[in-house]
């Protein structure tokens, strides 16, 4: 069997180390369709897999990445052949079974969708799992009933991954969007994806002092969680949503019933994992609809499968804006 590059972690006694190396398609997991990567991209759960944290991986050595494009080599699925240029995200993949960091994956067809619309292989990790999510979560907000005219709608952890995409989509749909963000810095780069006010994040880290605030916000994406969650709760105006998708802040969430039963708000749970087949291909259609391929050169690096270990401390610390694009 012909050999080919992966990055591989193996678990030590002084923790889990990450080496690209040669590994044969025999080592390979079982699957129905053999693609060949042409690229990979960072998310916040690379980087916790990358440094052996919360034990997402529990069987060494380990191929990670959740999510890759490709084109198909090999295929005893009735919807795939050689030469499909195929995009996969979640499924576990990178996780409990070997992922994107390779050169070559073999997974199961029915967790594969088509290259949408214009999109280039590339165009598609720009995106990966955070744009996937952004636009999940974009489309339950919609379906509970938000419009553009409604008022702001706040986006935690704005130049990040899932932020990033979802500022730019809101934003493209004629939504006033409202970016939170640690990093003043970032304030021009949040205001050319379309933020019209960009506001610290510790005003949404404080401990809510009511448990109700002002109606501030129609809606919301959270990337944060915990504090930040419970806080923009308190915000939010009558009938409206927040759109759950990260815990970046932190897994718990004290708060009361009050946003729920004086004001009607709901909290949406996102999940990009196991989301089935056709929210899914939904979800990338509408990327492909509502994301123009150029606005994505500004939120993308491109890096090698060399970089990634020093990548995932990155991502962990909060020090990766946009989205970052592996280039297997």
């Amino acid at each position: 069997m012909p050999g080919f590059r992966a990055l591989v972690l193996r678990e030590g006694d002084e923790g889990v180390s990450a080496a690209v190396e040669t590994v044969s398609e025999v080592d390979l997991p079982d699957g129905d369709v053999l693609v060949r990567v042409a690229c990979s991209t960072l998310n916040y759960k690379d980087g916790m897999i990358l440094g052996g944290i919360g034990r997402l991986v529990r069987n060494y050595p380990h191929v990670p990445g959740i999510d890759l494009a490709g084109v198909v080599e090999q295929s005893s699925h009735p919807e795939w052949e050689p030469g499909d240029e195929v995009v996969l995200t979640g499924w576990r993949v990178g996780e409990t079974r070997w992922g994107g960091y390779a050169e070559k994956a073999r997974v199961h067809g029915d967790w594969l969708v088509p290259v949408p619309g214009l999109f280039s292989m590339q165009d598609t990790m720009a995106l990966g799992t955070a744009g996937f999510t952004a636009m999940l979560a974009i489309m339950a907000l919609e379906e509970h009933g938000l419009e553009p005219d409604a008022g702001e709608v706040l986006v935690t952890g704005a130049a990040g991954g899932v932020g990033s995409v979802a500022t730019t989509v809101l934003a493209r749909l004629g939504y006033r969007v409202t970016a939170s963000t640690g990093r003043p810095e970032l304030g021009p780069y949040l205001q050319e994806l379309g933020a019209t006010t960009i506001i610290d994040r510790a005003e949404l880290a404080a401990r809510p002092e009511r448990p109700l605030a002002r109606e501030q916000f129609a809606a919301a994406i959270d990337s944060v969680g915990g504090v930040t969650l419970a806080n923009l709760l308190s915000r939010i105006a009558y009938g409206g949503s927040v759109a759950a998708v990260g815990l970046a802040g932190g897994n718990r969430l004290e708060t009361t019933v009050l946003p729920f039963l004086l004001r009607g708000v709901s909290l949406l749970g996102i999940d990009s994992v196991l989301c089935p087949a056709g929210p899914r291909r939904q979800a990338w259609s509408r990327l492909a609809r509502d994301m123009e391929p150029e606005r994505l050169e500004g939120m993308v690096s491109v890096h090698s499968l060399d970089e990634l270990p020093a990548l995932g401390r990155r991502i962990l610390a909060g020090d990766v804006r946009g989205r970052a694009v592996i280039r297997i």
